[in-house]
This record gives C-alpha cells, structure tokens and sequence, in this order.
C-alpha cells in the first residue's frame, strides 16, 4: 500500500468519524450548557497530546530543533492569519473575523476548515513514510476525537431548530476537508520527504493554535470550566495510551 494511497485512506477514515458523532450522539443527546464543554475539552485534550507526541516530539528528534520550533511557530501564525482574514462563525463566541453576508452554514464551514484542515494535514503527514505504528496511533486519536467533534458541530445546530438530517449533513461536510487536507499532507511529506520534520512541525504548531485559540476559550464560555478541564484530561490520557501501546 503506498505512503500516499495510506495517509488519504487514513484521513477518509478521520473524517467519517466527525458523521459518526453526529449519528450516533445527536438521536440520544440533548442538547445541555454541559454538552459543548464535554465535547470539545475531551476532543481538546486528544488533539494537544497528538500534537505533541506524534508530531512535534518525532519532528525535533529528526530534525534540527532550533528550525523545527521555528517552523512549529510558524504553523500557528499561518492559522491565525486565516483566522483573521476569513469570516467564521463559532456557536458559542459567535461571529469573528472581517463582517460577512454569508449564512450560518457558510460561515460554521469556513470555520471548520479551519480547524479541521490541519487535523487531516497532520494524519496525512504522519502517514508519509508509509504504515507505522505511531500514524495508526495518531489516525485513531484523531478519529477518536471527531465523534464528540462531530457532536459538538450538530447538537446546537438542531437545538437551534435545524433538522437532524441537516446537522447531519453539515457534520459530514466538515469532516470531509480531512481527507482533502490528508492527501495534500501526505503527498507533501513524500514529494520532500527531507523536509518532513518540518511539514510535521508545521501541522503540530497548527493544531496547538486550534486547540488553545479556539477549543479551550470555547469550552470555557459555558460556565463550565471544571467539565472542560477535566474532560480535557481523559482525551489527553486516552492519546497518551494510544500513542504507548502501539
């Protein structure tokens, strides 16, 4: 199986789990001040140990540290510029970036390729070199992490008056730029495979930026900070465990 064939099939595999949380959640879940806290602080938690140990750590340890942090730097500043630049919706803090006449929709797919973008380029990444453990490790983590994602997406949006089919459906789009983002990561990695440690670094500092810009503040807005915290905590040993027994 080759390295690019791999790391697409593995981000497909990340993307679909963001459906599966919609599916499987929204039908039994009602929407609750405490859902959205659960959700992204134990998707949070998954996402900031992968960052760290599947990329960020394996990048410097193949790379030269001083040009892998200032990459990983680098990752940040690029989404923030997105950040900044395009117009998005986040359920809780609302509107940000420049005023838009874009609907709801537009603006939470705007906002999730956002975040979803490098979480698929990060998969694709880890799978350049071909099938190892740790790209299982961190394609399971990820995928782990888009079922309460997924729910976190389609919860308010039916709580809102929106039918279940359709935030259904809008989960499942913004799943489906992993896959896009995977074989765009992957195929980089392999095209300049001396500069992977530092493709990875960028997906790592990317990621971070994510989870503390936009994951963390989000889940705090609630009122429900210890929910966040905590749940935060179980996704970070749930990747931890991942990322040693494989």
């Amino acid at each position: 199986m080759s390295a690019i064939f791999s790391g697409a099939l593995a981000s497909l595999f990340t993307g679909l789990a963001t459906s599966i949380g919609a599916l499987f959640i929204l039908p039994k879940v009602k929407y609750t001040p405490r859902s959205m806290p659960l959700f992204l602080g134990l998707s949070g938690g998954i996402m900031f140990a992968a960052s760290i140990f599947s990329l960020l750590v394996p990048a410097i340890s193949a790379g030269n540290i001083f040009l892998t942090l200032v990459v990983f730097l680098l990752g940040a500043i690029f989404v923030d510029i997105l950040d900044t630049i395009l117009p998005h919706e986040h359920l809780l803090k609302g509107l940000e970036g420049p005023p838009s006449e874009l609907r709801l929709t537009g603006l939470l797919l705007i906002t999730m390729t956002i975040h979803n973008f490098p979480e698929g380029m990060a998969v694709g990444v880890s799978f350049a070199r071909g099938v190892s453990a740790q790209a299982i490790s961190l394609a399971l983590a990820i995928g782990i992490q888009n079922i309460p994602e997924g729910a976190a997406v389609a919860l308010p949006l039916y709580s809102m008056g929106m039918s279940k089919g359709k935030a259904i459906f809008i989960a499942f789009l913004t799943g489906m730029i992993e896959p896009v983002a995977g074989l765009f990561g992957v195929s980089l990695g392999v095209l300049l495979g001396k500069l992977l440690p530092y493709i990875m670094a960028f997906a790592s500092g990317a990621m971070i930026y994510v989870v503390s810009d936009e994951m963390i503040p989000e889940s705090h807005s609630a009122g429900k900070e210890k929910i966040a915290t905590f749940s935060f905590m179980l996704g970070f040993i749930i990747m931890t465990l991942l990322d040693n027994l494989f």
